[in-house]
């Protein structure tokens, strides 16, 4: 069987489900929040160290500007909320991408991530404001100017993920089969489940299925 460390999820389709259930696309995001708290429980019964969530990337922000403020409204009530409990729990959150909200919510994701630095059950990895082709260039940027030399190990240093395993399995739902400028870097020996429900859809017996097949698959890493 694969050993398991690290799941990558791209949770699409949200607004799609609240359009389509409740008319509002906000209800959507909603719904979805209800099923990563669900999925980091399951996470943690089958023992992985890190998940990153697709949570807000860099080309959000052509969204509409009241779907944007409900989002980061959501995300600071889940940080009000939910922080507490999450410490308690031993879980690490990490921020990948540029803190450029509001004073508040970049106070909160402070916060979070200085309150659970040292816990070691679970790393939850937030990419906020986060894109991939972004994350690359800045790293060769940085990589250049520090002198150092060019090589793997000094490029994935420079990168917001360093010091975290690259994604065994990568999960996208919504029925759209696309990477969307998440973590290319990362993904580039990853097992990929695209999944036809939309996020609000998806459940703990969804998940393990996914985790169940993963471990089953035979994995190459460009060898054979």
């Amino acid at each position: 069987m694969n050993p398991l460390d690290h799941v990558a999820i791209i949770m699409d389709g949200n607004g799609r489900w609240g359009l389509k259930n409740k008319k509002s696309r906000n209800a959507g995001h909603k719904a979805g929040l209800n099923v990563v708290e669900k999925i980091i429980q399951e996470t943690i019964k089958h023992e992985i160290k890190y998940i990153t969530l697709y949570t807000f990337s860099t080309e959000n922000w052509k969204r509409p500007k009241k779907e944007i403020l409900y989002l980061f409204k959501l995300l600071e009530n889940f940080l009000t909320l939910k922080l507490l409990k999450i410490h308690e729990q031993n879980i690490k959150i990490k921020v990948l991408g540029k803190k450029s909200f509001s004073k508040r919510l970049n106070s909160q994701l402070k916060k979070a991530e200085k309150l659970t630095s040292k816990n070691t059950k679970l790393q939850i990895n937030l990419a906020l404001n986060y894109g991939s082709k972004t994350e690359i260039l800045n790293a060769i940027k940085r990589l250049k100017k520090s002198n150092k030399k060019i090589n793997l190990e000094n490029f994935n240093n420079f990168l917001f993920t360093k010091n975290i395993p690259d994604p065994d399995l990568l999960i996208r739902t919504g029925n759209t089969m696309r990477l969307s400028n998440f973590l290319l870097w990362q993904l580039a020996y990853s097992e990929i489940f695209f999944i036809k429900k939309l996020w609000p859809d998806f459940n703990t017996k969804d998940y393990v299925k996914v985790i169940n097949k993963f471990k089953n698959i035979k994995r190459n890493f460009g060898k054979i």
